[in-house]
């Protein structure tokens, strides 16, 4: 069983996580946003299509940033624990030309103490 004070620190890993990636994002950093997936990590990006592994999702990442799209915010973001050791993120989010959802992006703590997205589930939902 899993204490308080181990699920806080968990929870706490994920949400740095997602800063980073959001940090990485809005700099402009497609290799940074991958740097935040663990290395065979499933991304279904509604409606993009399904991305496997840090390349592939780098390399989504990039073309989206090459197409002008910038400055992400999350919005309702709700964090459920998945186990001991991850945390389910679900969030409306805007971009500057876009809008949407996650769906659902699972976090899990690694062994180095950082989270990683194990899975990620998004929609891009309308255009601004």
């Amino acid at each position: 069983m899993i204490t308080n004070t181990q699920s806080i620190l968990v929870l706490d890993a994920c949400k740095q996580g997602i800063e980073r990636w959001k940090v990485a994002f809005n700099t402009q950093n497609a290799a940074g946003c991958a740097a935040e997936y663990e290395a065979d990590c499933v991304m279904h990006a509604r409606p993009f299509g399904v991305f496997t592994g840090r390349e592939e999702i780098q390399a989504f990442w990039q073309k989206i940033m090459n197409d002008g799209f910038c400055d992400v915010d999350y919005q309702d973001t709700k964090w459920e624990a998945e186990g001991e050791n991850g945390f389910i993120l679900t969030s409306s989010w805007t971009m500057n030309k876009a809008f949407g959802v996650v769906h659902r992006e699972h976090w899990l703590l690694q062994a180095d103490g950082t989270a990683k997205l194990h899975s990620d589930d998004f929609e891009v939902q309308g255009e601004r």
